[in-house]
Protein backbone atom coordinates (compact mmCIF):
# COMPACT_ATOMS: atom_id res chain seq x y z
CA UNK A 1 0.00 0.00 0.00
CA UNK A 2 2.83 2.27 0.14
CA UNK A 3 2.52 5.39 -1.41
CA UNK A 4 4.94 7.59 0.31
CA UNK A 5 8.28 6.89 1.57
CA UNK A 6 10.48 8.04 4.33
CA UNK A 7 12.79 9.54 2.09
CA UNK A 8 9.80 10.79 0.06
CA UNK A 9 8.25 12.58 3.56
CA UNK A 10 11.76 14.47 4.20
CA UNK A 11 11.51 16.18 0.78
CA UNK A 12 8.05 17.06 0.95
CA UNK A 13 8.46 18.77 4.33
CA UNK A 14 11.12 20.22 3.43
CA UNK A 15 9.29 21.76 0.97
CA UNK A 16 5.96 22.54 3.31
CA UNK A 17 3.84 20.35 1.80
CA UNK A 18 3.68 18.32 4.45
CA UNK A 19 3.87 19.20 7.86
CA UNK A 20 1.29 17.12 9.93
CA UNK A 21 1.70 12.96 10.53
CA UNK A 22 -1.05 10.78 12.18
CA UNK A 23 0.45 8.38 13.71
CA UNK A 24 -2.54 5.97 13.97
CA UNK A 25 -3.17 2.42 16.09
CA UNK A 26 -6.53 0.57 15.29
CA UNK A 27 -8.47 -0.51 18.37
CA UNK A 28 -10.90 -3.10 19.24
CA UNK A 29 -13.61 -1.18 17.49
CA UNK A 30 -11.50 -1.10 14.34
CA UNK A 31 -11.15 2.51 14.92
CA UNK A 32 -8.24 4.79 14.27
CA UNK A 33 -6.38 6.20 17.76
CA UNK A 34 -3.48 8.03 17.85
CA UNK A 35 -1.67 11.46 17.45
CA UNK A 36 -0.82 14.05 15.09
CA UNK A 37 2.69 14.83 15.05
CA UNK A 38 4.47 17.89 13.51
CA UNK A 39 6.53 15.96 10.90
CA UNK A 40 9.64 17.94 11.76
CA UNK A 41 9.20 15.72 15.43
CA UNK A 42 7.96 12.89 13.38
CA UNK A 43 11.07 12.31 11.16
CA UNK A 44 13.52 13.39 13.82
CA UNK A 45 11.89 10.10 16.51
CA UNK A 46 7.86 9.54 16.29
CA UNK A 47 8.67 7.58 12.82
CA UNK A 48 10.72 5.35 15.54
CA UNK A 49 8.20 4.86 18.31
CA UNK A 50 5.93 6.88 20.40
CA UNK A 51 3.15 6.28 23.07
CA UNK A 52 -0.10 5.81 24.57
CA UNK A 53 -2.33 4.60 27.36
CA UNK A 54 -3.01 0.80 27.44
CA UNK A 55 -6.90 1.82 27.70
CA UNK A 56 -7.43 2.11 24.25
CA UNK A 57 -7.13 -1.69 23.93
CA UNK A 58 -9.71 -1.99 27.09
CA UNK A 59 -13.08 0.62 26.41
CA UNK A 60 -16.60 0.68 24.75
CA UNK A 61 -18.32 2.14 21.76
CA UNK A 62 -18.29 5.09 23.87
CA UNK A 63 -14.65 5.26 25.15
CA UNK A 64 -15.78 4.56 28.74
CA UNK A 65 -13.02 2.11 30.86
CA UNK A 66 -15.50 -0.36 31.82
CA UNK A 67 -14.52 -3.36 34.66
CA UNK A 68 -13.60 -6.83 33.72
CA UNK A 69 -10.11 -6.47 32.04
CA UNK A 70 -7.52 -8.82 32.84
CA UNK A 71 -4.93 -6.69 30.21
CA UNK A 72 -5.39 -3.69 32.36
CA UNK A 73 -7.56 -1.40 34.73
CA UNK A 74 -7.80 1.28 37.15
CA UNK A 75 -5.94 -1.49 39.98
CA UNK A 76 -3.20 -1.64 37.70
CA UNK A 77 -3.14 2.01 36.58
CA UNK A 78 -3.07 2.02 33.38
CA UNK A 79 0.23 2.26 31.86
CA UNK A 80 1.57 2.77 28.40
CA UNK A 81 1.94 0.90 25.36
CA UNK A 82 4.00 2.06 22.58
CA UNK A 83 3.00 2.38 19.00
CA UNK A 84 5.41 1.41 16.48
CA UNK A 85 4.79 3.04 12.96
CA UNK A 86 4.67 0.08 10.16
CA UNK A 87 6.26 3.08 7.28
CA UNK A 88 5.23 0.34 4.65
CA UNK A 89 1.73 1.82 5.58
CA UNK A 90 2.91 5.82 5.06
CA UNK A 91 0.59 7.43 3.11
CA UNK A 92 -0.76 10.95 2.48
CA UNK A 93 -4.53 11.85 3.67
CA UNK A 94 -5.33 13.89 0.33
CA UNK A 95 -8.64 15.08 1.97
CA UNK A 96 -6.64 17.14 4.67
CA UNK A 97 -3.88 19.55 3.67
CA UNK A 98 -0.30 18.77 4.29
CA UNK A 99 -1.00 15.63 5.99
CA UNK A 100 0.47 12.09 5.88
CA UNK A 101 -0.50 9.31 7.87
CA UNK A 102 0.74 5.79 8.98
CA UNK A 103 -0.61 2.23 10.86
CA UNK A 104 1.24 1.58 13.95
CA UNK A 105 1.12 -1.55 16.30
CA UNK A 106 0.94 -1.57 19.66
CA UNK A 107 3.76 -2.77 21.47
CA UNK A 108 4.33 -4.06 25.06
CA UNK A 109 6.24 -0.71 26.87
CA UNK A 110 8.78 -2.97 28.71
CA UNK A 111 9.12 -5.57 26.59
CA UNK A 112 8.82 -3.97 23.24
CA UNK A 113 6.81 -7.66 22.12
CA UNK A 114 3.54 -7.43 20.70
CA UNK A 115 0.33 -7.08 22.58
CA UNK A 116 -1.45 -10.57 21.77
CA UNK A 117 -5.21 -8.62 21.80
CA UNK A 118 -4.51 -5.83 19.36
CA UNK A 119 -6.14 -6.77 16.25
CA UNK A 120 -3.41 -5.65 13.93
CA UNK A 121 -1.62 -8.67 15.96
CA UNK A 122 -4.88 -11.09 15.87
CA UNK A 123 -4.67 -11.25 12.33
CA UNK A 124 -0.72 -11.42 11.94
CA UNK A 125 -0.61 -14.57 14.06
CA UNK A 126 -2.71 -16.40 11.74
CA UNK A 127 -0.95 -14.60 8.69
CA UNK A 128 1.75 -16.37 10.16
CA UNK A 129 0.25 -19.86 10.75
CA UNK A 130 -0.43 -19.83 7.64
CA UNK A 131 2.85 -18.96 6.42
CA UNK A 132 4.36 -22.21 8.48
CA UNK A 133 2.06 -24.14 6.35
CA UNK A 134 3.67 -22.67 2.69
CA UNK A 135 0.37 -20.61 1.97
CA UNK A 136 -0.58 -16.78 1.50
CA UNK A 137 -3.85 -15.26 2.78
CA UNK A 138 -5.46 -13.33 0.59
CA UNK A 139 -8.45 -11.53 0.80
CA UNK A 140 -11.17 -8.47 0.22
CA UNK A 141 -13.44 -6.85 1.84
CA UNK A 142 -16.75 -5.12 0.76
CA UNK A 143 -17.78 -1.87 2.73
CA UNK A 144 -21.07 -1.24 2.30
CA UNK A 145 -22.78 1.59 4.14
CA UNK A 146 -25.71 4.54 4.36
CA UNK A 147 -24.97 8.79 2.93
CA UNK A 148 -27.17 10.82 4.88
CA UNK A 149 -28.72 14.12 4.01
CA UNK A 150 -27.66 16.03 6.94
CA UNK A 151 -24.13 15.69 8.89
CA UNK A 152 -23.78 14.20 12.05
CA UNK A 153 -23.98 16.95 14.07
CA UNK A 154 -27.41 18.33 12.77
CA UNK A 155 -28.60 14.24 13.69
CA UNK A 156 -27.81 13.99 16.96
CA UNK A 157 -28.94 17.20 17.39
CA UNK A 158 -32.43 15.85 16.58
CA UNK A 159 -31.85 12.65 18.77
CA UNK A 160 -31.58 10.86 15.58
CA UNK A 161 -34.63 11.46 14.48
CA UNK A 162 -36.31 11.89 11.18
CA UNK A 163 -33.43 10.35 9.50
CA UNK A 164 -33.43 11.11 5.65
CA UNK A 165 -30.70 9.51 3.18
CA UNK A 166 -28.99 11.02 0.46
CA UNK A 167 -30.39 9.95 -1.99
CA UNK A 168 -33.97 8.94 -1.83
CA UNK A 169 -34.63 5.44 -3.79
CA UNK A 170 -32.84 2.09 -4.37
CA UNK A 171 -30.16 2.91 -6.08
CA UNK A 172 -28.58 -0.74 -6.90
CA UNK A 173 -26.15 -0.55 -9.73
CA UNK A 174 -27.98 2.83 -10.53
CA UNK A 175 -26.20 5.05 -12.69
CA UNK A 176 -28.62 7.67 -12.65
CA UNK A 177 -29.23 7.60 -9.13
CA UNK A 178 -25.60 7.46 -7.77
CA UNK A 179 -25.00 10.98 -9.77
CA UNK A 180 -26.69 12.67 -6.71
CA UNK A 181 -23.72 11.54 -4.28
CA UNK A 182 -21.17 11.72 -6.42
CA UNK A 183 -19.26 15.01 -4.70
CA UNK A 184 -18.40 13.05 -2.09
CA UNK A 185 -18.11 9.24 -3.35
CA UNK A 186 -15.66 10.45 -6.30
CA UNK A 187 -13.40 12.18 -3.43
CA UNK A 188 -13.27 8.96 -1.67
CA UNK A 189 -12.45 6.93 -5.16
CA UNK A 190 -9.57 9.40 -5.68
CA UNK A 191 -8.59 9.78 -1.97
CA UNK A 192 -8.34 6.28 -1.32
CA UNK A 193 -6.35 5.68 -5.35
CA UNK A 194 -3.47 8.50 -3.77
CA UNK A 195 -3.30 7.10 -0.59
CA UNK A 196 -1.99 3.72 -2.67
CA UNK A 197 -5.21 1.52 -1.93
CA UNK A 198 -6.37 0.32 -5.07
CA UNK A 199 -10.47 1.01 -5.21
CA UNK A 200 -12.15 -1.00 -8.00
CA UNK A 201 -15.42 1.27 -7.71
CA UNK A 202 -18.58 2.35 -6.05
CA UNK A 203 -22.01 1.31 -7.29
CA UNK A 204 -25.44 2.00 -5.21
CA UNK A 205 -26.62 -0.72 -3.35
CA UNK A 206 -29.84 -2.43 -3.10
CA UNK A 207 -31.31 0.23 -0.29
CA UNK A 208 -32.47 3.20 -0.10
CA UNK A 209 -29.44 5.52 -0.21
CA UNK A 210 -26.95 2.81 0.26
CA UNK A 211 -23.78 2.36 -1.09
CA UNK A 212 -20.90 0.18 -1.86
CA UNK A 213 -17.26 0.51 -2.02
CA UNK A 214 -15.07 -1.88 -3.84
CA UNK A 215 -11.32 -2.59 -3.38
CA UNK A 216 -8.89 -4.83 -4.89
CA UNK A 217 -8.02 -7.98 -3.10
CA UNK A 218 -4.40 -8.41 -1.45
CA UNK A 219 -2.64 -10.42 1.27
CA UNK A 220 -4.98 -10.87 4.48
CA UNK A 221 -2.57 -7.62 6.63
CA UNK A 222 -3.33 -5.29 3.77
CA UNK A 223 -6.96 -5.61 2.78
CA UNK A 224 -7.66 -5.01 6.63
CA UNK A 225 -5.26 -2.25 6.31
CA UNK A 226 -7.44 -0.96 3.48
CA UNK A 227 -10.62 -1.47 4.72
CA UNK A 228 -9.57 0.61 8.05
CA UNK A 229 -8.07 3.09 5.74
CA UNK A 230 -11.42 3.36 3.70
CA UNK A 231 -13.91 3.45 6.33
CA UNK A 232 -12.05 6.24 7.91
CA UNK A 233 -11.64 8.60 4.69
CA UNK A 234 -15.57 7.90 3.91
CA UNK A 235 -16.64 9.19 7.17
CA UNK A 236 -14.31 11.96 7.01
CA UNK A 237 -15.32 13.25 3.39
CA UNK A 238 -18.57 12.88 4.14
CA UNK A 239 -18.80 14.53 6.86
CA UNK A 240 -16.68 17.64 4.99
CA UNK A 241 -19.49 17.94 2.71
CA UNK A 242 -21.83 18.27 5.00
CA UNK A 243 -22.88 14.85 5.17
CA UNK A 244 -23.44 11.53 7.49
CA UNK A 245 -22.11 8.06 6.48
CA UNK A 246 -23.28 4.99 8.88
CA UNK A 247 -21.56 1.93 9.04
CA UNK A 248 -24.24 0.54 11.64
CA UNK A 249 -25.52 -2.98 10.43
CA UNK A 250 -29.18 -1.78 10.64
CA UNK A 251 -30.34 1.42 11.31
CA UNK A 252 -34.09 1.15 10.14
CA UNK A 253 -36.55 -1.48 11.09
CA UNK A 254 -37.96 -1.97 7.74
CA UNK A 255 -34.63 -1.32 5.52
CA UNK A 256 -32.35 -3.65 4.66
CA UNK A 257 -29.09 -3.89 6.42
CA UNK A 258 -24.80 -3.29 5.55
CA UNK A 259 -22.61 -5.18 5.29
CA UNK A 260 -18.68 -6.30 4.83
CA UNK A 261 -18.53 -9.19 3.49
CA UNK A 262 -15.20 -11.12 2.89
CA UNK A 263 -13.88 -12.94 -0.16
CA UNK A 264 -10.85 -15.41 0.46
CA UNK A 265 -8.45 -17.85 -1.14
CA UNK A 266 -4.70 -19.03 0.13
CA UNK A 267 -1.95 -18.62 -2.29
CA UNK A 268 1.33 -20.87 -2.71
CA UNK A 269 4.44 -19.92 -5.13
CA UNK A 270 2.32 -16.66 -6.56
CA UNK A 271 -1.02 -19.22 -7.68
CA UNK A 272 -4.12 -20.02 -6.08
CA UNK A 273 -3.71 -23.08 -4.34
CA UNK A 274 -7.79 -23.23 -3.81
CA UNK A 275 -8.09 -23.37 -7.54
CA UNK A 276 -7.93 -27.16 -9.24
CA UNK A 277 -8.86 -27.59 -12.67
CA UNK A 278 -9.82 -30.85 -12.38
CA UNK A 279 -11.34 -30.61 -8.99
CA UNK A 280 -15.38 -30.15 -8.82
CA UNK A 281 -16.38 -26.56 -9.34
CA UNK A 282 -12.41 -25.58 -10.14
CA UNK A 283 -12.41 -26.17 -6.04
CA UNK A 284 -8.92 -28.38 -4.49
CA UNK A 285 -8.53 -30.39 -1.68
CA UNK A 286 -7.39 -27.77 0.20
CA UNK A 287 -10.01 -25.25 -0.76
CA UNK A 288 -12.22 -28.15 0.22
CA UNK A 289 -11.01 -28.82 3.61
CA UNK A 290 -10.65 -25.28 4.06
CA UNK A 291 -14.41 -24.17 3.52
CA UNK A 292 -15.72 -26.80 5.48
CA UNK A 293 -13.57 -25.47 8.65
CA UNK A 294 -15.32 -22.45 7.98
CA UNK A 295 -18.91 -24.17 8.26
CA UNK A 296 -17.71 -26.05 11.51
CA UNK A 297 -17.03 -23.37 12.84
CA UNK A 298 -19.16 -20.52 11.87
CA UNK A 299 -21.01 -20.52 15.02
CA UNK A 300 -17.90 -20.10 17.04
CA UNK A 301 -16.51 -16.95 14.60
CA UNK A 302 -20.06 -15.13 15.04
CA UNK A 303 -18.73 -12.70 17.43
CA UNK A 304 -15.80 -11.18 15.98
CA UNK A 305 -18.13 -10.86 12.74
CA UNK A 306 -21.00 -9.07 14.54
CA UNK A 307 -20.36 -8.03 17.96
CA UNK A 308 -22.74 -5.57 18.95
CA UNK A 309 -26.20 -5.28 19.78
CA UNK A 310 -27.46 -3.91 16.38
CA UNK A 311 -25.22 -6.33 14.90
CA UNK A 312 -27.64 -9.50 15.41
CA UNK A 313 -30.90 -6.82 13.89
CA UNK A 314 -29.95 -7.46 10.44
CA UNK A 315 -30.52 -11.22 10.14
CA UNK A 316 -33.98 -10.99 8.38
CA UNK A 317 -34.62 -14.42 5.87
CA UNK A 318 -35.23 -12.38 2.53
CA UNK A 319 -32.43 -9.55 2.53
CA UNK A 320 -29.37 -10.95 1.54
CA UNK A 321 -28.39 -11.45 4.92
CA UNK A 322 -27.81 -14.95 5.98
CA UNK A 323 -28.56 -16.98 8.85
CA UNK A 324 -28.01 -20.25 7.78
CA UNK A 325 -24.23 -21.66 8.01
CA UNK A 326 -24.05 -23.56 4.84
CA UNK A 327 -22.27 -23.15 1.52
CA UNK A 328 -23.70 -22.97 -2.22
CA UNK A 329 -22.39 -21.95 -5.80
CA UNK A 330 -23.28 -18.25 -6.32
CA UNK A 331 -26.12 -18.36 -4.22
CA UNK A 332 -26.30 -15.05 -1.88
CA UNK A 333 -28.64 -16.32 0.09
CA UNK A 334 -26.03 -18.49 1.89
CA UNK A 335 -23.88 -17.47 4.52
CA UNK A 336 -20.93 -18.72 2.33
CA UNK A 337 -21.10 -17.94 -1.66
CA UNK A 338 -18.61 -19.98 -3.96
CA UNK A 339 -17.37 -17.30 -6.53
CA UNK A 340 -14.98 -17.47 -9.90
CA UNK A 341 -16.48 -21.31 -10.34
CA UNK A 342 -13.99 -23.07 -12.49
CA UNK A 343 -11.43 -20.58 -12.76
CA UNK A 344 -8.12 -19.51 -11.43
CA UNK A 345 -9.77 -16.65 -9.74
CA UNK A 346 -12.10 -19.48 -7.21
CA UNK A 347 -12.34 -18.51 -3.90
CA UNK A 348 -15.28 -18.00 -0.79
CA UNK A 349 -16.86 -15.05 -0.15
CA UNK A 350 -18.50 -15.27 3.75
CA UNK A 351 -21.52 -13.07 3.52
CA UNK A 352 -22.01 -12.84 7.51
CA UNK A 353 -20.19 -10.17 8.47
CA UNK A 354 -21.78 -6.91 8.77
CA UNK A 355 -20.77 -3.35 7.92
CA UNK A 356 -19.49 -2.78 11.84
CA UNK A 357 -17.04 -5.74 11.75
CA UNK A 358 -13.61 -4.98 12.92
CA UNK A 359 -11.76 -6.13 9.61
CA UNK A 360 -8.53 -7.64 11.06
CA UNK A 361 -10.20 -9.68 13.70
CA UNK A 362 -13.31 -10.92 11.43
CA UNK A 363 -10.49 -11.85 9.04
CA UNK A 364 -8.16 -13.74 11.67
CA UNK A 365 -11.54 -16.16 12.87
CA UNK A 366 -12.52 -17.01 9.13
CA UNK A 367 -8.37 -17.73 9.05
CA UNK A 368 -8.57 -19.89 12.22
CA UNK A 369 -11.66 -21.77 11.08
CA UNK A 370 -10.34 -22.19 7.34
CA UNK A 371 -6.75 -23.50 8.74
CA UNK A 372 -8.80 -25.98 11.10
CA UNK A 373 -10.26 -27.30 8.30
CA UNK A 374 -7.35 -28.04 6.72
CA UNK A 375 -5.50 -29.40 9.51
CA UNK A 376 -8.73 -31.71 10.49
CA UNK A 377 -9.16 -32.67 6.77
CA UNK A 378 -12.46 -32.27 7.34
CA UNK A 379 -14.87 -33.44 4.27
CA UNK A 380 -17.33 -30.65 2.77
CA UNK A 381 -20.52 -31.28 2.17
CA UNK A 382 -22.49 -30.85 -1.01
CA UNK A 383 -23.68 -27.68 -1.67
CA UNK A 384 -26.96 -26.42 -1.31
CA UNK A 385 -29.21 -24.93 -3.91
CA UNK A 386 -32.27 -22.50 -3.90
CA UNK A 387 -33.58 -20.69 -0.98
CA UNK A 388 -31.39 -21.25 1.80
CA UNK A 389 -33.83 -19.24 4.27
CA UNK A 390 -36.43 -21.42 4.55
CA UNK A 391 -34.25 -25.09 4.70
CA UNK A 392 -34.61 -26.58 8.58
CA UNK A 393 -31.91 -29.14 8.57
CA UNK A 394 -29.57 -26.23 7.76
CA UNK A 395 -27.74 -24.69 10.93
CA UNK A 396 -28.31 -21.45 12.29
CA UNK A 397 -25.77 -18.75 12.94
CA UNK A 398 -26.47 -17.56 16.74
CA UNK A 399 -28.88 -14.98 15.89
CA UNK A 400 -27.96 -12.74 19.60
CA UNK A 401 -24.73 -11.55 20.88
CA UNK A 402 -25.67 -13.37 24.13
CA UNK A 403 -25.85 -16.68 22.57
CA UNK A 404 -22.48 -15.44 19.93
CA UNK A 405 -20.87 -14.34 22.73
CA UNK A 406 -21.55 -17.70 24.47
CA UNK A 407 -20.46 -20.42 21.66
CA UNK A 408 -16.98 -17.52 21.15
CA UNK A 409 -16.13 -18.38 24.91
CA UNK A 410 -16.68 -21.92 25.10
CA UNK A 411 -14.43 -22.47 21.41
CA UNK A 412 -11.72 -25.13 21.92
CA UNK A 413 -10.37 -24.22 18.40
CA UNK A 414 -10.60 -20.45 19.03
CA UNK A 415 -8.91 -20.80 22.10
CA UNK A 416 -5.81 -22.75 20.47
CA UNK A 417 -5.40 -20.67 17.94
CA UNK A 418 -5.99 -17.11 19.32
CA UNK A 419 -5.17 -17.84 22.83
CA UNK A 420 -7.16 -17.76 25.68
CA UNK A 421 -6.01 -14.04 27.00
CA UNK A 422 -7.63 -12.95 23.46
CA UNK A 423 -10.74 -14.84 23.47
CA UNK A 424 -11.15 -13.86 27.54
CA UNK A 425 -10.57 -10.30 26.64
CA UNK A 426 -13.48 -10.14 23.31
CA UNK A 427 -15.57 -11.95 25.75
CA UNK A 428 -15.48 -9.34 28.35
CA UNK A 429 -16.01 -6.74 25.51
CA UNK A 430 -19.26 -8.65 24.61
CA UNK A 431 -20.26 -8.44 27.68
CA UNK A 432 -20.27 -5.06 28.46
CA UNK A 433 -21.83 -4.46 24.91
CA UNK A 434 -24.66 -6.49 26.65
CA UNK A 435 -24.78 -5.06 29.87
CA UNK A 436 -25.27 -1.94 28.86
CA UNK A 437 -28.02 -2.33 26.54
CA UNK A 438 -29.49 -4.30 29.73
CA UNK A 439 -30.03 -1.36 31.39
CA UNK A 440 -31.67 0.98 28.91
CA UNK A 441 -35.07 1.81 28.38
CA UNK A 442 -35.76 1.69 24.78
CA UNK A 443 -38.44 3.95 22.53
CA UNK A 444 -40.10 0.46 21.59
CA UNK A 445 -41.16 -0.25 25.33
CA UNK A 446 -42.37 3.10 26.10
CA UNK A 447 -44.22 3.32 22.65
CA UNK A 448 -45.45 -0.41 23.47
CA UNK A 449 -46.34 -0.08 27.12
CA UNK A 450 -46.74 2.95 28.21
CA UNK A 451 -50.24 3.12 28.07
CA UNK A 452 -51.20 0.06 27.43
CA UNK A 453 -49.02 -2.49 30.31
Amino acid sequence: MTALTLDALKTKAASGEIDTVLACAVDMQGRLVGKRFHVSNFLEAGHEETHCCNYLLATDLEMETPDGYAATSWAMGYGDYTMKPDLATLCPVPWLEGTAMVLCDFLDHHSHGPVPHSPRQILKAQIERATAMGLTPMMATELEFFLFQRSYDEIRASGYRDLATLVKYNQDYSIQLTTRDEHVMRPVRNALYAMGIPVENTKGEAEIGQEELNIRYGDALEACDRHTLAKHAVKEIADQHGHAATFLPKWHADRVGSAAHIHQSLFGDGENVFHDADGAHGMSRTMRRYVAGLLKYAPDCMLLMAPYINSYKRFVPGTFAPTKATWSIDNRTAGFRLVGEDSKGVRIECRIPGSDMNPYLACAAQLAAGLAGIDEELDLPEPVKGDVYGMDDVPDVPHTLRAATETFRNSAMLRAALGNDVVDHYSRAAEIEQEDFDRVVTGYELQRGFERA
